[in-house]
C-alpha cells in the first residue's frame, strides 16, 4: 500500500499521539503524520500526565513490558534496587505514572482504542488502513 493510499484511508480517523514535545522521536512522528496529512491530537505527558486506567488498557493490548522503555535515560537513571522492584504490571504502571518519560514513545491511539507503540512507518501504515 502506498503512503498516498494510506492517507486516503485515514484522513477521517482521529488519533492521539502521546509523548513529550521535546522528544526527537515525537517530533519525527508528528512530522511524518503531518507530511502525510493525517490529523492527530497531541497529549503531552508533562502537562497532562497519564491515568492508571489508560496504562492498564494499553498494557492489556501490548503488555507493560513494551510500554516501559528500559532503554531510556530515565530507566538507566534508576538505581538497580528501583529497577529490581519492577517485576509486574502494577509496579510498572506506578513507575510510568510517576515518570512519564519512561513510557516508550510514541504511543499512538486510534479512535477504536488500538495503539501503536514506537516509531515504525510500516506499523503506522498497517494500523492506519
Amino acid at each position: 500500500m502506498s503512503i498516498y493510499s494510506c492517507k486516503l484511508l485515514v484522513e477521517n480517523k482521529s488519533m492521539i499521539v502521546y509523548g513529550i514535545p521535546n522528544c526527537d522521536t515525537i517530533k519525527k512522528t508528528k512530522d511524518w503524520l503531518t507530511k502525510h496529512k493525517i490529523n492527530f491530537e497531541f497529549h503531552d505527558y508533562k502537562k497532562e500526565g497519564i491515568s492508571k486506567a489508560k496504562l492498564e488498557t494499553w498494557s492489556k493490548q501490548v503488555g507493560w513490558e513494551i510500554l516501559l522503555n528500559k532503554k531510556s535515560s530515565t530507566w538507566r537513571g534508576l538505581s538497580s534496587t528501583e529497577q529490581g522492584k519492577i517485576t509486574g504490571q502494577p509496579a510498572a504502571i506506578k513507575l510510568m505514572m510517576e515518570n512519564t518519560s519512561i513510557i516508550k514513545r510514541p504511543v499512538i491511539e486510534l479512535t477504536n482504542g488500538t495503539i501503536v507503540v514506537g516509531y515504525d512507518e510500516e506499523k503506522f501504515i498497517k494500523q492506519l488502513k
